[in-house]
């Protein structure tokens, strides 16, 4: 694994990552409850402080950065006060906004998670309100997400697409990335929400076990799952399977079972799929095979979901990771 914690510290710097997908304003709204209402039997809620940090796609680039990538992002945010309160978040984290597209067209896609618990106690997610923008576009917001993959693509590593049924990927974009992945040779790896089946050609994928089952239903197996990597035109599809680990299916590979690194009981999954993708993207850029771009996603997949919130994880953290763990138990035939 020293190799691997090399590549991390030495490689992954020189590699530009894009991202295009749907930017998401992650908000975490905490407060104290102090009463029930006479009005009705509901808590009373003071509201003590509001947090917004990028999600969705936004998270995917902050965790690229954070590992020591370049991101460049293309998305959309709207002309909104959640819009502006992202775009600074992301600046703040060092991930230029010139490819994201505002207009007062626009909504930003908005998550709300309440907090809430009594004085000196751990506060607990009550509840989650979505405020979702429309996925549909006008042609000429279109012309300018692709316009932007175009320039971006010149000098890209590796694309990812990040897909949460926002609007941001549609179909012609998509095609770009898969075009600009060909001819320059390119990892081109896809997390779609709902619309896999859609991603047809590209390098590789990273659903989780939900995911799939959307598409081949809850009792599915290892051997729907290579017949699926087929069938998509993938070269490997790395599924995410929570507290036990990931699984990797690859061409002319047998199954490959990661166990999960680290405690069993996760702290909060939100945004780990976004971690997984960003790490395993910047994997292969940086020359990695699937199984060893798997093995580091892992790592830092467990450890994000010890952290509260949307969260991402640095480079140190996932080359102490890899030390201080032994290899997680890695087997041939997945289950």
């Amino acid at each position: 694994m020293a190799e691997l914690t090399n590549i991390i510290t030495e490689t992954f710097p020189q590699k530009t990552v894009v991202i295009i997908g749907d930017l998401v304003a992650d908000q975490f709204l905490n407060g104290t409850i102090s009463r029930v209402s006479r009005e009705a039997p509901v808590f009373i809620l003071r509201h003590d402080t509001t947090k917004t940090v990028p999600g969705s796609a936004a998270n995917a680039a902050v965790n690229v950065a954070s590992l020591g990538g370049k991101p460049v992002l293309i998305g959309l945010a709207g002309l909104d006060a959640n819009g502006a309160l992202l775009l600074d978040a992301l600046r703040q984290a060092g991930i230029a906004t010139d490819n994201i597209v505002t207009n007062s067209s626009l909504t930003t896609t908005t998550k709300v998670r309440v907090l809430a618990g009594q004085h000196y106690a751990a506060r607990q997610q009550v509840i989650r309100i979505d405020y979702e923008s429309s996925p549909d576009l006008d042609a000429a917001t279109k012309q300018t997400l692709r316009d932007n993959l175009a320039v971006a693509g010149a000098n890209a590593d590796a694309i990812i697409i990040s897909d949460y049924n926002y609007g941001s990927v549609f179909p012609e974009i998509f095609a770009d990335a898969l075009a600009i992945s060909q001819e320059r040779g390119l990892p081109l790896v896809v997390d779609s929400r709902f619309r896999l089946e859609s991603y047809s050609g590209a390098t590789s994928a990273t659903p989780n076990s939900d995911e799939v089952a959307q598409i081949l239903g809850e009792d599915f197996t290892t051997d729907d799952c290579g017949r699926l990597c087929e069938q998509l035109g993938l070269k490997s599809l790395l599924v995410t399977t929570g507290n036990r680990g990931v699984q990797l299916f690859e061409n002319g590979q047998s199954p490959l079972q990661i166990d999960a690194v680290g405690g069993t009981e996760p702290v909060d999954v939100t945004g780990a799929g976004d971690t997984v993708i960003a790490a395993y993207t910047l994997g292969l850029a940086s020359g990695m095979n699937f199984a060893e771009a798997a093995k580091i996603a892992n790592h830092a997949g467990g450890i994000v979901v010890m952290k509260k919130g949307t969260a991402s994880v640095t480079a140190s953290e996932l080359t102490t990771s890899i030390s201080e763990n032994t290899d997680p138990a890695v087997a041939s035939n997945a289950k």
